[in-house]
């Protein structure tokens, strides 16, 4: 790599992530969806029941746009919503039936993407890898938390 860490770090990881959801994307209209409507029924299907305000927060999504991916779920039948039992207005999401074959396909559609961006790379290092990012996100998670303006605890300087 060239150049200081700081000034490639975030915008090669920046990158990475936009060539990866564009990869996705492509892969994943194989199975007529999109990248959006797998990490959905993906979510659903470790969350079943989980209400959709809770899901749109959970993707980052706004609430407007996650409806339109479920009505458009839900007509292809893989999933459902279900009014809640003490509050009407509430639905929670589950999946249907239909919904379970092709979440199997794209199970092994993530281990292609996986094994293709991590071509090249060891097992021992994508491990390490996989291991730094966790830090790299627990260190953001944390500046975020803390307040504003208060200083990090050590300053360290790439180059």
């Amino acid at each position: 790599m060239r150049g200081p860490v700081d000034a490639n770090f975030l915008f090669t990881l920046g990158e990475v992530f936009r060539l990866i959801r564009v990869y996705a994307d492509k892969e994943a209209s194989r199975y007529g969806i999109t990248r959006a409507q797998w990490a959905v029924l993906s979510k659903v299907e470790r969350s079943e029941g989980m209400k959709q305000t809770e899901l749109a927060e959970l993707l980052e999504m706004q609430p407007i746009t996650l409806t339109r991916l479920i009505d458009k779920l839900s007509n292809a039948g893989w999933i459902e919503r279900r009014s809640d039992q003490t509050d009407r207005r509430v639905n929670r999401l589950y999946l249907k039936k239909a919904a379970r074959p092709l979440l199997g396909k794209l199970a092994g559609l993530r281990s292609e993407l996986t094994a293709t961006a991590l071509e090249g790379i060891s097992p021992a290092d994508a491990h390490r890898l996989l291991t730094q990012l966790d830090q790299i996100k627990e260190n953001v998670r944390n500046a975020i938390q803390s307040p504003a303006g208060e200083p990090s605890r050590k300053e360290q300087r790439y180059g």
